[in-house]
């Protein structure tokens, strides 16, 4: 099993009350797999979507990235871990505005190899934004691209590196339906190699072309088909 949660605690505490968001999650998902993650507002998807990612800590529980525990690495190897098996898309893109497409998408690239042979690593990242279909906006900063060419540029970004896993936050919240399926389709093209993919949606009609749907209500997996 490529990525595995097991027993998944996770709470937060204000000034007033212990708020308990995920109460003993157990999922797995294998190589080549689409998982929809849905349900209400506040259900914990979107934290289950950072622990699985290694972006925020579980209170109890393991998840396993190809049979590692991701949180048994410490911080700077799960850094590594999310640079190198793990790419984001979130509904708010995360583009730096004053870099273009091209060096937006390449990053994750040189946070892993450094800047060395720049020629090559270009000649990857425009392979990346072709991928998406954007390989003539290569040299315009987001400012200049429309909502769902941003996200394309996200995504080109999350799939730079070949992770082996894919996680996206509600990645069409902030698009059109034209685009929102544009944007769909091509996450969902990506487990075609192998990559598992993971969407948390509130959007059914994303739901449904995934291969399997989980829902969660109240912290709790209440059915998973």
């Amino acid at each position: 099993m490529l990525l595995k949660a097991e027993n998944i605690n996770k709470a937060y505490t204000d000034t007033q009350k212990r708020v308990d968001v995920l109460k003993g999650i157990d999922l797995e998902v294998g190589a080549g797999e689409s998982v929809a993650i849905v349900g209400p507002s506040g259900a914990g998807k979107s934290t289950l979507l950072h622990i699985l990612g290694g972006l925020d800590l579980p209170d109890e529980g393991a998840v396993l990235l190809n049979g590692q525990d991701l949180y048994a690495a410490g911080d700077a190897g799960r850094a590594r871990v999310r640079n190198r098996d793990i790419g984001f898309v979130f509904q708010f893109y995360h583009l730096l505005p004053e870099f273009s497409a091209l060096e937006n998408v390449l990053l994750p690239v040189f946070i892993r190899q450094g800047r060395g042979r720049v020629r090559e690593l270009e000649e990857a990242g425009r392979d990346a934004l072709k991928r998406v279909g954007l390989e003539d906006r290569a040299l315009h900063k987001p400012s200049q691209l429309s909502g769902g060419e941003q996200q394309r540029v996200a995504i080109a970004r999350a799939v730079i590196n070949s992770p082996r896993v894919l996680l996206c936050d509600e990645p069409t919240g902030n698009l059109d339906s034209a685009s929102g399926a544009r944007v769909i389709e091509l996450i969902l093209g990506m487990h075609a190699g192998g990559q598992a993919v993971v969407i948390v949606t509130h959007d059914e009609a994303v739901a449904a072309r995934c291969g399997r749907i989980v829902h969660i209500r109240d912290g709790v997996l209440t059915k998973v088909k």
